[in-house]
């Protein structure tokens, strides 16, 4: 998951907002596995809250359903209520090209869902193939034209010294072959970075990871707030970064955070063609010519001359976008159901399944954190001096995000699931649908955890994040 959900915020705080993200209520339910696994590996105090202590009569069907303030009532026999902003979303057009992607992708994910995928994760790889032969094709003809820009450019400045026009007609050309020349990801510098020497014990639980899944492992582990995890490269020699988010990875039992590295490191080992460098440059490049060739509206008369001469150059860029796009788009979810046997094989198919599960009210977590980083400014406006903005003497943001995510009950689970399915949700257009991934883990080969870890060697990895910890409740208490 390179991303593993977006999604509207959920600033209320309850779970009614956090559903865009599911699957079939009618599957076996992981919430109590997930509240289990994690009362046995890191017990807390969180208030038992009875959900039937106070009911109400579905106004379709009659039968009863039960009432918490903190979620949304709805009825499980008829589907009373499952998505309560039916017919109020923003039901805005997205762009053609968004329009396009999103159809696409729904459909591919749909396909893929029927398409035996290797039960051990061998097999072809998504990169190969016909569409990604031909997209590779396109991808080197755009950097090629990148590259004879600035040729051409700096010939026109050479050889053409002694004209007036052509240096600077040279230097226009070199300026633009700048602007699209390939880029290659850098190390954030304004956020918590472990190296291997710094948390030993993490990184040798990532190349335990590694190796089950059949890859190399990471060079450096950025650890960030939101929950959110996802790997890429940075450096012209494309060393591999693993970023993990504090909101995902407290809430998460030990075999489901084995089976997220599973997964994020899965894109390593399974070839994904969009996330090359050469197709992300590319997808880049031709998004910075659309730019540049954008036609001004309501022109006067030199800019309806521009808006002329660029309309095939415009058209061009756009159409090969498109296809580029929509080539690597099978091949990113392709990659997604195989990261997903990855997550099953490394931590158990269970763990990967109840780790869709979290995700669904990952937005609660995020939630949970900003509501801190509220509190903080408010209690700062009103003029109040506390050095912690955490309620009742608890000290720990990340142990009470957990406990958050803990409390949501199963039954809120089983709602967001039938509304990720009503809604076709999916973490963006280069995933597959949430509810058919699970579905998938759920009701394919149960793998047997190959990678565990004990209280003692789960509190030692705690403690190797507790600088990053420390650092990021410093960082949400005085507003980020």
């Amino acid at each position: 998951m390179e991303a593993l959900y977006d999604g509207a915020r959920t600033g209320g705080g309850t779970a009614a907002e956090a559903g865009a993200q599911a699957t079939d209520a009618a599957e076996p339910a992981a919430g109590d596995a997930i509240a289990q696994a994690r009362d046995d590996a890191e017990p807390r105090a969180v208030a038992a809250v009875d959900p039937h202590s106070v009911t109400k009569p579905c106004p379709d069907c009659g039968s009863t359903v039960p009432v918490d303030p903190l979620y949304v009532d709805w009825c499980a026999a008829c589907g009373w209520n499952v998505d309560p902003a039916d017919g109020q979303r923003d039901e805005s057009a997205p762009g053609r090209i968004e329009a396009l992607r999103r159809r696409l992708a729904h459909d591919y994910g749909e396909e893929l869902f029927r398409e035996p995928l290797p039960g051990d994760g061998s097999g072809a790889r998504p990169g190969r193939g016909r569409d990604a032969t031909l997209a590779l094709l396109i991808a080197s003809a755009v950097h090629a034209l990148t590259l004879a820009l600035a040729v051409g450019g700096l010939l026109l400045v050479v050889l053409g010294w002694s004209t007036v026009v052509q240096p600077v007609v040279g230097v226009v050309v070199l300026a633009v072959a700048y602007v699209l020349r390939p880029r290659v990801a850098r190390l954030p510098k304004d956020v918590p970075l472990l190296h291997r020497a710094d948390a030993p014990r993490l990184f040798g639980l990532i190349d335990e990871v590694a190796e089950v899944v059949g890859t190399r492992s990471v060079d450096v582990v950025v650890v960030e707030a939101r929950a959110n995890a996802s790997v890429t490269t940075y450096g012209l020699k494309q060393r591999r970064m693993l970023t993990l988010g504090l909101a995902l990875w407290e809430s998460a039992t030990p075999q489901q955070r084995i089976a997220l590295l599973g997964h994020e490191l899965g894109h390593y080992a399974n070839g994904d063609t969009r996330s090359s460098i050469v197709f992300v440059n590319a997808l880049r490049s031709l998004s910075t010519w659309l730019t540049m060739l954008d036609r001004t509206d309501e022109p006067d008369l030199f800019e309806m001359a521009a808006n002329a001469l660029t309309f095939l150059p415009r058209k061009a860029a756009l159409g090969l976008l498109v296809v580029l796009d929509q080539l690597t788009l099978r091949s990113s979810q392709r990659a997604e159901y195989l990261a997903d046997v990855f997550a099953a094989r490394a931590g158990s198919g269970a763990a990967a399944a109840e780790l869709m599960d979290l995700l669904l009210m990952a937005e609660v977590a995020d939630g949970e954190v900003q509501r801190a980083a509220v509190r903080a400014q408010s209690a700062k406006l009103g003029g109040r001096r506390r050095e912690r903005a955490v309620p009742d003497g608890d000290e720990d943001l990340w142990a009470r995000v957990a406990d958050r995510m803990l409390a949501v009950p199963d039954r809120e689970y089983q709602r967001l699931r039938r509304l990720a399915e009503l809604r076709g949700h999916s973490a963006d257009s280069t995933h597959p649908p949430t509810h058919l991934r699970r579905r998938r883990l759920v009701e394919g080969e149960q793998f047997p955890a190959r990678v565990v870890r004990d209280a003692a060697e789960c509190a030692a990895l705690a403690e190797e994040l507790a600088p990053a910890r420390a650092e990021w409740q410093r960082r949400v208490e005085r507003g980020y």
